[in-house]
């Protein structure tokens, strides 16, 4: 199998990252509740995870680094903490389910920084434009997980630290996949899987807190037991229940992974195999490609189309002959709404740092099969 489908799970991961897994599940017992060595183990193992991501991250606190299930479960929190019913929010044009679907059951009053895609000059006067006309928040992908479109992040936060308008950061395109510096960016909180880019198992999630949030669960957190509500300090203000530790520990060895290799080294390939990939589709009669002209605002991330086929048919054709791919809306319709493939879905490709040219080019040949009998 040929698996490009890393935009929505890094199937292929290091191999430590499975072996860490396995291991906690058999020597580590839970963070915070005991003192013998199984619990103290899995502290230091938590506490190396968070280290961890502070470095990669730029998080002046390890403590300020907080495990979430996914992206999601972490959005929700910060913007829960953030918005509430009336807010004027400013978002993307370019923002998954995940931001959109939590500030709808919110009923605020949301405003749409659209801009054309790959354009990000179009997409920063639009955030300035919505910002002037009054703002409570703004909330924004780092990446476009249907088109890999990098917005231009610091821009944004730069006008948000100019207004004084709190900034949401969804990383979940991003993390592991392009340098991100959360001191730099000045952000409210930044939110990422750990399953993505940072290579780490499902179930696994990142939150980076530039402020105290509220608490989306309550319950035990190992700490503070006699008091009835949440302790006031980070982490444990997030942390009610039992941490996925297995899963923690796995994903420390994503990170470490991602600091052997490094994220520019990383980013570099992907964007050499999307570019090969996207050039080979237009190649191809009938297949559109949306590749941006300037590489510098693209990651590993390609979505196409083949004329007068189905792209939902388009994907189940690639898996029956071994190609992973998603199709459809991708969780994102006001992403193919500003795109404008909202009434057809795209074909979606991704890669990862498993990925070859050799892989790339068999894709190529397999997409020509399916649309030969078309030329």
């Amino acid at each position: 199998m040929i698996y490009l489908d890393s935009a929505a799970t890094t199937l292929q991961k290091p191999a430590a990252v499975a072996a860490s897994s396995a291991w906690a599940i058999g020597h580590l017992a839970s963070p915070g509740r005991g003192g013998h060595r199984p619990a103290m183990s899995a502290a230091d193992t938590a506490f190396a995870c968070r280290e961890a991501a502070a470095q990669l991250f730029h998080v002046d606190d390890p403590e300020r680094v907080v495990f979430t299930f996914n992206a999601t479960h972490g959005l929700n929190i910060a913007i829960k903490t953030m918005a509430r019913p009336g807010s004027r929010v400013v978002i993307s044009g370019y923002e998954h389910n995940a931001v959109t679907r939590p500030l709808h059951a919110l009923d605020v009053d949301l405003r749409v920084a659209r801009g054309g895609l790959f354009d990000r000059e179009a997409v920063l006067e639009d955030f300035r434009r919505e910002l002037d006309r009054g703002a409570d928040l703004a909330v924004c992908t780092h990446v476009s997980n249907v088109f890999g479109f990098i917005l231009p992040i610091e821009d944004i936060a730069a006008l948000c630290r100019e207004r004084g308008v709190p900034l949401i950061v969804d990383a979940s395109q991003s993390a592991g996949c392009l340098p991100v510096d959360f001191q730099r960016l000045g952000a409210t909180f930044a939110a990422m899987p750990g399953h993505k880019g940072l290579y780490g198992p499902q179930g696994t999630g990142l939150l980076l807190c530039g402020v105290d949030p509220k608490p989306l669960l309550e319950g035990g957190t190992g700490s503070e037991s006699r008091r009835q509500t949440m302790p006031d300090f980070l982490p444990d203000r997030l942390e009610a229940g039992t941490h996925n530790i297995a899963g923690i520990a796995g994903l420390l060895e994503g990170l470490r992974f991602l600091q052997r290799q490094g994220v520019e080294h990383i980013a570099a390939g992907e964007s050499r195999l999307i570019r090969h990939m996207g050039k080979g589709l237009w190649a191809i009669p009938g297949a559109e490609a949306f590749l941006a002209g300037d590489p510098s605002v693209q990651t590993g991330v390609l979505s196409f189309r083949l004329r007068g086929l189905d792209c939902e048919a388009v994907g189940e054709a690639l898996g029956e002959r071994g190609i992973a791919l998603r199709a459809g809306l991708h969780c994102a319709p006001l992403a193919h709404e500003s795109g404008g493939t909202l009434t057809t879905g795209t074909v979606r490709a991704s890669v990862s740092a498993f990925n070859t040219e050799r892989e790339i080019d068999q894709f190529l040949r397999t997409v020509q099969g399916l649309v030969q009998p078309q030329a």
